[in-house]
């Protein structure tokens, strides 16, 4: 089958970063679905896998994570679905991913399709929406009903925009958003947040010179190092801080004087572990699904680059390491 890899670490202006190949089809395991994949969204983690992946000598790695398609075949111990149902997922980071023809994807961590939206818009919809959740709820053990507020630290980013509309649909939180470009605010107003800060300077300051209270949740989901010591000033007493990038050695002592906590979200973890709750994944994936359909979430899709071919999955690369990306991007079948 037809499918695009990397071949090594490479920069994504390297022409060679990426390279279409002809793969071998999918091996279905017992609880595997086989999807004809018809979009895919790109995401940071193509990227960053794409810089460090070193793959066997010879044979490309498959990167990508989120996708959207059909089901074709199903593995022998498959209950959730049947061939033709139309699904979206996030794959898993240690199984050949969705830059390809087909796809063999475990079905605990696939949703249906969303009726009222195309391949390309469902596509960007899985990933941000399983890492907003299970920040949101699992992670931080936000409370619906809850008379509190939460900060969302670079809101008009995919998983960013998830947050906000899924915080305001189905709980009580006042929802602050951090962006410092016009552009980046006014979508994140449009996503739902009640107020947006400028993140340019100390998110403290912004705060509290918008009158906003302490957030006793604060959603790091950008450039956690620069604003930790601001999001440590600036948690509520017993409060926590969720991160999802990437960093080390950050001055988690400042937290004890609050005993505010830390956690980190990383979606993969159920899927690579195999845990005993992975298919909390595909009800997560369905009540997202039923949201979008009562019309309260809509993707994060801002724009689709065409059939995805070596050019234009390395655009989409390029784009997502360019910081500038507001929402999601995604291409349609290779």
């Amino acid at each position: 089958m037809k499918a695009i890899g990397t071949p090594g670490p490479l920069p994504a202006d390297d022409p060679a970063a990426l390279v279409a190949f002809d793969a071998p089809e999918p091996v279905l395991k017992p609880h595997d679905l086989l999807v004809s994949v018809r979009a895919v969204s790109v995401n940071p983690v193509d990227v960053k896998v794409r810089g460090s992946r070193q793959p066997e000598a010879g044979q490309p790695s498959i990167l990508g994570y989120d996708a959207a398609g059909i089901v074709t075949a199903t593995g022998s111990d498959v209950s959730l679905f049947k061939v033709g149902d139309e699904v979206f997922y996030a794959g898993q980071i240690d199984r050949p991913g969705s830059n390809a023809e087909r796809q063999a994807v475990d079905e605990r961590i696939v949703g249906r399709k969303p009726e009222r939206l195309g391949f390309d818009e469902a596509a960007a919809l899985p990933l941000v929406s399983i890492t907003a959740w299970e920040l949101l709820f699992d992670r931080m053990h936000a409370g619906r009903d809850e008379d509190e507020t939460l900060l969302v630290v670079g809101g008009a980013g995919g998983v960013g925009s998830v947050l906000i509309q899924l915080a305001r649909a189905i709980t009580g939180l006042r929802v602050v958003a951090t962006a410092a470009r016009p552009e980046t605010q006014a979508w994140c107003l449009e996503m739902g947040a009640h107020a947006v800060i400028d993140h340019s300077g100390p998110i403290d300051e912004a705060l509290t010179a918008a009158g906003e209270r302490a957030p006793k949740y604060i959603a790091a989901l950008t450039h956690t190092t620069d604003h930790f010591e601001a999001l440590a000033r600036a948690v509520a007493v017993q409060g926590v801080i969720g991160a999802i990038d990437d960093f080390k050695g950050l001055p988690v002592e400042l937290l004890k004087p609050k005993t505010a906590g830390f956690v980190w979200e990383f979606m993969f973890a159920r899927s690579l572990h195999q845990t005993p709750d992975m298919i909390q994944q595909h009800h997560i994936l369905t009540e997202i699904a039923r949201l979008v359909e009562a019309g309260q979430m809509r993707s994060p899709l801002t724009e689709t680059l065409g059939a995805m071919t070596v050019e234009t999955l390395l655009e989409g690369h390029r784009r997502l390491q360019s910081g500038a990306t507001i929402g999601k991007v995604a291409l349609d079948a290779i």
